[in-house]
C-alpha cells in the first residue's frame, strides 16, 4: 500500500525550519491580545497593596499592561462578577467570607490558589512580658496593675473583639479599657512602652512590619473570639469566572504566585516605614530574592510567547 503523502528530505527541512521559527518568535504560544490588560484591585490594606504591586511588577515585565484600583471589598467582588476586574489577590479567610459567599454560590468568582498561610490576628505582648508570665488571655488579670488595666487597639469600630474579651467574665478583666486611636497611634504607644520596658498588650496581626520591628509573642486562649491557632487565617488569589481559560498564561503565573509571612512583613515595611509605593517595594524585594522568580515563572511566557523568566530578569536588571 502506498502512503497517502510523502515529503522529501528538503521538504522536511523546510517544514522544520518554519516550525522552529514560529516557536522562536512565540507565534505558537502567545497570549490572546484580549489578555494584554490585566485589571486588579485591592482594598487599601498594606499587605494586599504590596502583593498586588509585586504581581503588577512581574506582569508588566512580561509585557502586560496592569491596572490596580483601590476599592472596597464589596465593590471588588461585584466588579469581578460583572467582568470589570480580572484578579483579586486578597481573599482573607475567614475575615472576608461573608463578602465572598454570594459570588462563590453563583460561581462568578473563583478561588485559584492560596497565596499565603500563617496569617494571624489576636492579642500580642512584647517578649519580656511573655517571659514574665503573660502567655494566655487568662494571665492578663494576674498582672492588671502592671498593664494599668489598659489594652491598645486600632481605629474605633475595629476593636469589637477586644471589647468583647473585656466583657467576658471568665477573663476577670472588669475595669479594663481599650485605648482606640489608629494603627500608627497604637504602635507609637507600644514603642513607648517597649522603650521603657513596661507591660503592654495590644492588637497584633501578621503579616505586618510590627512582627520584625518588635520582639513580640501572641497569646493563646482567645480561640472563642479570634479563632484557633492565634486567629489563623489564609489569603487566596481569586479571579472572575472563565479568566483562567481566556488568559491561561496569566493564570499560570497566578497559580505559581505565593508569599510567606516574613516576605510580606519586609515588603510592607518598605511601604510603611520607607515610603515606597507598592511597585517599588515589589521590585526592591525581588532584587534581594530573585530566586522566587524561578518558581513564579515556571511554565510562564511573555505576552508574545517568549520565555518569561529571562524577560523578567532582564527587565528588572537581575
Amino acid at each position: 500500500m502506498e502512503p497517502r503523502t510523502s515529503l522529501s528530505a528538503s521538504g522536511l527541512l523546510v517544514t522544520s525550519a518554519i516550525v522552529a521559527a514560529c516557536m522562536a518568535s512565540g507565534a505558537l504560544s502567545a497570549e490572546p491580545e484580549s489578555c494584554a490588560k490585566v485589571r486588579m484591585a485591592e482594598p487599601g490594606w498594606n499587605d494586599l497593596a504590596f502583593t498586588t504591586g509585586t504581581a503588577a511588577v512581574v506582569l508588566d515585565a512580561l509585557g502586560y499592561q496592569t491596572t490596580t484600583d483601590l476599592l472596597g471589598v464589596e465593590i471588588i467582588y461585584k466588579s469581578l462578577q460583572t467582568g470589570d476586574l480580572d484578579v483579586f489577590l486578597g481573599y482573607w479567610d475567614p475575615a472576608m467570607i461573608t463578602y465572598y459567599t454570594p459570588y462563590k454560590d453563583d460561581g462568578s468568582v473563583v478561588t485559584l490558589r492560596q497565596n499565603l498561610e500563617g496569617a494571624k490576628y489576636t492579642f500580642a505582648v512584647p517578649r519580656y512580658v511573655y517571659e514574665a508570665g503573660v502567655k494566655d488571655f487568662a494571665d492578663l488579670a494576674k498582672f492588671s496593675d502592671k498593664f494599668e488595666k489598659t489594652m491598645y487597639g486600632i481605629e474605633p469600630g475595629s476593636n469589637q473583639l477586644m471589647l468583647d474579651v473585656i466583657k467576658d467574665p471568665k477573663f476577670a478583666l472588669d475595669g479594663w479599657e481599650v485605648v482606640e486611636s489608629s494603627e500608627v497611634g497604637m504602635l507609637t504607644q507600644v514603642q513607648r512602652k517597649v522603650d521603657a520596658k513596661e507591660f503592654v498588650v495590644f492588637q497584633g496581626w501578621a503579616p505586618h512590619p510590627m512582627n520584625t520591628h518588635f520582639d513580640l509573642e501572641y497569646l493563646t486562649g482567645g480561640d472563642a473570639y479570634f479563632g484557633p491557632d492565634f486567629g489563623a487565617a489564609t489569603v487566596s488569589t481569586q479571579i472572575r469566572k472563565g479568566y483562567d481559560t481566556e488568559c491561561p498564561n496569566v493564570a499560570a503565573f497566578l497559580k505559581n504566585l505565593s508569599f510567606t509571612v516574613d516576605y510580606e512583613n519586609q515588603g510592607m515595611d518598605k511601604l510603611m516605614n520607607e515610603g515606597m509605593d507598592p511597585k517599588d517595594a515589589g521590585k526592591a524585594m525581588l532584587a534581594t530574592n530573585p530566586a522566587l522568580l524561578d518558581t513564579w515563572l515556571a511554565g510562564v511566557t511573555t505576552l508574545d510567547g517568549k520565555p518569561g523568566l529571562e524577560a523578567v530578569k532582564a527587565a528588572l536588571g537581575l
